[in-house]
This record gives C-alpha cells, structure tokens and sequence, in this order.
C-alpha cells in the first residue's frame, strides 16, 4: 500500500482519538486500533515509512502512538 494512503488513514484514526482528554490514553487507543485492525503488513510498513523520514504527514498525535508502542505494533 502507498504511503500516502497509509498515512491517511493513520490520521483518520488520530483524528478520531484526538478529543479524548487523556492524551496517553489516546496513544494507546490508537495503537490498539492499528493492531487490531490493520494488517501485519501495514502496521510494519508504516512504522517503516515514518522511520525513513517517508511518512512525514503524519499527526504528531499518530506519531507519539506508534513511537510510544512500537512494541506492541509489530
């Protein structure tokens, strides 16, 4: 899958998390997400793009959270 996409559907995510007033609670809800509903494959590729300086349109919001559970992610 594109980066662009990837990175858009990210953000779509983080938008939706992004009200909650637990900021950390946000990060984690939007990890959870991602591993839950993305394929292994999209969770590495956007972990991989983000390190590679590719996925630069990324919300800081989606930033923190998959830098805050790579762990978890993949």
């Amino acid at each position: 899958m594109e980066t662009q996409q990837l990175v858009k559907m990210a953000n779509q995510i983080g938008d939706f998390f992004e009200g909650m007033p637990d900021r950390e609670q946000a990060r984690t809800d939007i990890a959870n997400h991602l591993k839950k509903f993305w394929d292994p494959r999209m969770r590495k590729s956007i972990v991989q793009k983000m390190d590679g300086g590719e996925a630069t349109e990324l919300s800081p919001m989606v930033r923190e959270a998959i830098d805050a559970n790579r762990h978890f992610l993949l």
